[in-house]
């Protein structure tokens, strides 16, 4: 590690702790003891505020009420920023308003070797979503919801919701308990806990109008919600092995309810273990498709019947 990448790292380290010793740098970072006393004396010319503690105990402080500097990122640091900036093309993330404003702020920082390194970067990689033609058109895709950045700014200070709901026939309120928000099939989802129904259930962030607190006299507590959470948990009715084929696969898409364990520890082999709903046609639908997804490398163990109904009617018509 390079003497300016080790300071800069030392400095994060610092910054988030009340008190630190020299051995502790010693043994995080690899580094001599007068290596360790060498970087602590740079930082301390750089201006951070430090006090040092005498005796058998002592060691360093950052004194309260004190102003730290702005840490630098390094090369390697702003590059990997950079890229994943331009990686989420197109995947409707909150907060995401204005892409080029946050570009040039990002490019505002850094020097101007750096800059033009970016501004390669930016012309000879493409991601998925990106249009070869012009790399920096922005997709009307790539806005997401108006919803979902109120969604966000609710749920942060309670996730006992009131949402409304515009349904095919009518607009609907449903009180809430969120467990999680996800995105699925370019599609944001609440997984939830209808306070009424007293049942899970999955609500597109498409339909929503509306979203308020729901009244705190009218909650169950969270530890109610999660005890009759588990008394709703479902028998596993699929079991598959999975081999390095069908794990790759998975890694590219799984539905949000389905993990797998893995059997070695190289992980090329593993166990799928799931509930499906064969009464819910949608969701029947969507894991035939998906097993087929998975390719070749995969070994049935148990299965509803109405799963291998579907697969075979894939099948027939792929193969009659």
């Amino acid at each position: 590690m390079k003497k300016v990448e080790r300071i800069n790292i030392i400095m994060r380290y610092i910054n988030n702790r009340s008190h630190f010793t020299i051995s502790e740098i010693m043994r995080e970072f690899n580094i001599s003891r007068s290596t360790a006393i060498r970087d602590i004396r740079e930082i301390e010319a750089m201006g951070i505020p430090l006090v040092a503690e005498v005796g058998r105990d002592g060691g360093y402080f950052v004194m309260k009420n004190s102003v730290l500097p702005v840490v630098r990122f390094t090369d390697n640091e702003v590059k990997a920023l950079f890229i994943a900036f331009m990686a989420i093309r197109n995947q409707q993330l909150p907060y995401l308003k204005s892409r080029q404003s946050l570009a040039e702020k990002l490019l505002g920082l850094v020097s101007e070797n750096q800059q033009d390194d970016l501004v390669l970067l930016n012309q000879i990689l493409l991601f998925e979503g990106t249009n070869p033609n012009n790399p920096d058109l922005l997709e009307l895709s790539d806005l997401p919801h108006p919803m979902l950045e109120k969604l966000i700014q609710t749920l942060l200070l309670d996730r006992y919701l009131l949402l409304t709901i515009k349904e095919e026939k009518a607009v609907k309120t449903y009180p809430i308990y969120l467990l999680h928000l996800y995105k699925e099939k370019s599609l944001w989802l609440i997984e939830s806990f209808d306070l009424k129904e007293e049942k899970k259930q999955i609500i597109p962030v498409d339909h929503l109008t509306n979203i308020t607190s729901y009244p705190t006299k009218k909650r169950l507590s969270e530890k109610k919600i999660l005890e009759k959470l588990s008394k709703q948990e479902e028998n596993i009715n699929l079991v598959c092995e999975l081999g390095p084929g069908a794990i790759a696969q998975f890694k590219k898409y799984h539905p949000l309810k389905v993990s797998i364990s893995y059997t070695n520890p190289y992980q090329t082999t593993a166990i799928l273990k799931t509930y499906v709903n064969v009464e819910n046609s949608k969701e029947l639908d969507e894991i035939t498709n998906w097993l087929l997804f998975l390719g070749r490398d995969i070994k049935v163990r148990e299965v509803p019947g109405e799963v291998l109904e579907g697969l075979q009617g894939r099948l027939n018509l792929y193969c009659p």
